[in-house]
């Protein structure tokens, strides 16, 4: 089993920064892959970006590439998403999500593990 929880969520203003956390616990092999997906109200989710946890790749959807950062500190468990320049439509609930294989997280979207969410406001 893994457990993941965010903290860092909040509002921001357009133009601005946050930073979510996502400490993980729980069997290690399970999470080889971690990532931050978003859901804004009456949209689908979708994945915003991933890491892979026993090196540096990366992996970022275009509506945040150049904006946001994702890393991994191993010895504190914790990923991290940097976001900057913050827009209106960064707005959403998002998810911290790990799973064994960068498929099942990123490419069919269907992560093993989720966190509770954390919710993200950015004001015009």
């Amino acid at each position: 089993q893994v457990q993941l929880v965010e903290s860092g969520g909040g509002s921001g203003q357009a133009g601005g920064s946050l930073r979510l956390s996502c400490k993980a616990s729980g069997y290690i092999y399970a999470r080889n892959y971690m990532g931050w997906f978003r859901q804004a109200p009456e949209k689908e989710r979708e994945g915003v970006a991933a890491i892979s946890t026993g090196g540096s790749n990366t992996t970022y959807a275009d509506s945040v590439k150049g904006r946001f950062t994702i890393s991994m500190d191993t010895a504190k468990n914790t990923v991290y998403l940097q976001m900057n320049s913050l827009k209106p439509e960064d707005t959403a609930m998002y998810y911290c999500a790990a799973d064994r294989t960068f498929y099942r997280l990123w490419d069919k979207r269907a992560p093993a593990y989720w966190g509770q969410g954390t919710q993200v406001t950015v004001s015009s």
